[in-house]
């Protein structure tokens, strides 16, 4: 039992499993991380082996979304990328002025780093002026953490000191050393499963859309279709973001660069 070792051909299951799910595609230099996430659970329901613990998968759907939760967690941090958030600060904010609510939709929200410090953002420039955030993500396990918002105060290191004082929540007794973001904040947020893979519920639309850190594990046809999905959701002359490690080019033609990972969506 504690020799496990994930074959060739078991890693392949595993990497068709969450192609065909997620879109993700996996190289072969994600064997060890595969071999590594997995190793636990399969310990723990007493399996022989990776080949056993696939089969278990595709008879059990709550097994299959723990294995999922668990190969798709990527790393993330409070204002990652922060010229994104300098962007909707400093154009997107004052140009949409005049909307009655402002709605952004958070399409790969992880661990909800990047909704809260959107949201931050918004609380700030707005004021008591009404917008609306939705975050999505793939994992379920990450949306728990997400909604709790709870996070170790080492993890505060990128979030701008007035901000930290203004939205977060220093932890005692049973919590010290770590941080809550404001219950006042968490309200205005709406955190759901979404697999982009797969047809989109109706979120109603948006004028920003942040997809940010998640096209990189998708093939070019994979990108294509979930571009083309989530378009439909943008308002005309709305924006799309992704990471400055990712572009939209060969992607879609139907959005227009406004600066390096920063795509607009014509005016009708």
């Amino acid at each position: 039992m504690n020799n496990l070792v994930l074959s060739d051909k078991e890693f392949q299951q595993f990497r068709g499993m969450i192609f065909e799910i997620a879109g993700i595609s996996m190289s072969d230099a994600k064997k060890p991380l595969v071999s590594g996430r997995l190793a636990k659970r399969i310990r723990q329901h007493g399996l022989p082996s990776y080949g056993d613990y696939f089969r278990l998968l595709m008879r059990e759907r709550a097994e299959l979304q723990v294995a999922v939760d668990l190969l798709t967690t990527n790393e993330t941090y409070f204002f990652r990328e922060p010229k994104h958030f300098d962007f909707l600060r400093e154009r997107i904010l004052p140009e949409l002025a005049n909307r009655s609510t402002l709605r952004i939709w958070s399409g790969a929200c992880s661990t909800g780093e990047e909704p809260y410090s959107i949201a931050m953002t918004l609380s700030e420039a707005l004021g008591n002026r009404p917008w609306e955030l939705v975050a999505s993500d793939l994992s379920t396990r990450v949306l728990e953490k997400a909604r709790a918002g709870l996070y170790r105060m080492a993890d505060a290191e990128d979030i701008p000191r007035p901000l930290l004082g203004k939205y977060c929540l220093k932890g005692v007794g049973e919590h010290a050393g770590s941080l809550l973001i404001d219950p006042a904040l968490r309200k205005r947020m709406r955190f759901e499963q979404i697999n982009l893979n797969a047809p989109l519920p109706d979120l109603g639309e948006f004028e920003v859309i942040f997809l940010r850190n998640v096209m990189i594990y998708f093939d070019l046809e994979t990108k294509r279709q979930v571009v083309r999905r989530m378009l439909p959701l943008l308002r005309p002359g709305g924006y799309f973001i992704v990471s400055h490690s990712e572009s939209l080019n060969g992607v879609s033609d139907e959005l227009k660069v406004v600066s390096p990972s920063i795509y607009r969506k014509p005016h009708a």
